[in-house]
């Protein structure tokens, strides 16, 4: 049996019986006062008043409070600053409920600040279900890190998901053969790939699928059915235009100016905007590009605006794919100086900047010093020249 050391009983004089009261005398200050006691009160959770109420709210009601802001979030501290605020908050915020319903621009990271934290982010948002994170990262993975496989297939998942901007870059790589090689070019896989994300509302890709129909590229040419999506590209371009600037509360007439002269500008002249409707006189602002899209951009930008040796980036300025090998995009068969990874971008660029700078060359040669064009339309692998006089957007009918 174990027992107590001696110092540990308390002194003779100091044991009293139960009935006894035992006087206690309190120190005082210097004024004659009782001091306060320095030792803080142990806040008991079962004493009502003085719990912690954010500690008395169920998960179930703060996860549906992060999924609320994760949405509506329009920059990454949005939701960065929620996750270091408290364990609690950290552990909640990073439920998979809330990071499937996180907004495009939650994740919308700039390409200066990007580490593999970043990415593990990423990552974590795309195996939650986030489609646009998925595609985000796909998008990254492909162009960015040269990781070929894994992002194709990070924006395969995405498109089975019916993401649209998934089902359209899909289309792009398929229309180059991006990742490969000139035969891995499959121009009816990347019709069937636009017409499903032109199905869901893509812009973009409505307006390939016009330019496909029109030339006879990868389907049947049907010109008139060409025309009839490219006037709906227009308009739905126009009806996005008119939607976002109520949203934003600017007035729809400060979002449209009106030109008496509907021809090229000026070549000293900086575009703005995208006139789609030029000819009319109106023109609408650019639209604003997609994050993974404006990722690219930046990256490239830091790395001297070239994504390697030999290689080109889409002349589209709110584009920013590069070529996955030389000679992959195709060059404006008139003046030779601007390539384009697909139709759409051609179209856009057009009539945003390059009209204004477009002249005709007979003769043109890229970097090594070998004649690539002669002015005539053709163009660069012989399937389908890039023409920037053609006649393919609405108001030029």
């Amino acid at each position: 049996m174990r027992t107590r050391r001696g110092g540990c009983y308390p002194p003779v004089g100091d044991v009293f019986l139960p009935s006894e009261k035992r006087v206690v005398a309190k120190r005082k200050d210097f004024d004659g006062e009782p001091m306060a006691c320095r030792k803080r009160k142990r806040i008991s959770p079962d004493v009502p008043g003085e719990s912690d109420l954010f500690d008395a709210l169920p998960d179930d009601l703060v996860i549906y409070i992060l999924c609320k802001l994760s949405s509506t979030a329009t920059c990454p501290s949005d939701l960065i600053n929620v996750l270091i605020t408290c364990k609690r908050l950290n552990g909640l915020g990073l439920h998979s409920l809330v990071l499937s319903k996180a907004s495009q621009k939650a994740f919308a990271i700039r390409a200066k600040n990007w580490s593999e934290s970043a990415q593990r982010f990423l990552k974590q948002c795309a195996d939650s279900g986030n489609t646009e994170a998925c595609y985000t990262l796909g998008m990254i993975r492909f162009y960015c890190l040269h990781n070929r496989g894994s992002g194709a297939s990070m924006m395969a998942k995405a498109a089975i998901s019916s993401n649209a901007q998934a089902l359209y870059s899909l289309a792009v790589i398929q229309f180059n053969g991006s990742g490969g090689s000139k035969n891995d070019k499959d121009l009816r896989a990347g019709v069937a790939l636009c017409a499903r994300a032109a199905f869901l509302g893509h812009i973009d890709a409505l307006r390939e699928l016009g330019h496909c129909l029109q030339d006879g590229y990868g389907v049947r040419q049907n010109i008139t059915e060409g025309r009839r999506f490219l006037v709906q590209a227009n308009a739905r371009e126009l009806a996005t235009v008119i939607s976002s600037s109520a949203a934003s509360g600017v007035p729809t007439r400060s979002c449209f100016t009106w030109n008496p002269h509907p021809h090229p500008p000026p070549r000293n002249m900086s575009c703005g905007s995208c006139p789609l409707l030029s000819d009319f006189g109106c023109n609408v602002p650019a639209a604003e590009a997609h994050a993974a899209n404006r990722f690219m951009t930046e990256w490239f930008a830091v790395r001297g605006g070239s994504p390697g040796p030999g290689l080109r980036l889409c002349s589209h300025i709110g584009c920013g794919r590069p070529e996955t090998r030389r000679h992959e995009f195709r060059r404006c068969s008139v003046c030779g100086t601007v390539n384009y990874c697909s139709r759409a971008c051609q179209a856009l660029d057009w009539k945003m900047r390059h009209k204004a700078d477009c002249t005709p060359t007979e003769r043109w040669v890229d970097d090594d010093g070998e004649v690539e064009g002669n002015g005539n339309g053709d163009a660069e692998e012989g399937d389908g020249g890039v023409n920037g006089n053609d006649d393919n957007v609405i108001g030029e009918s």
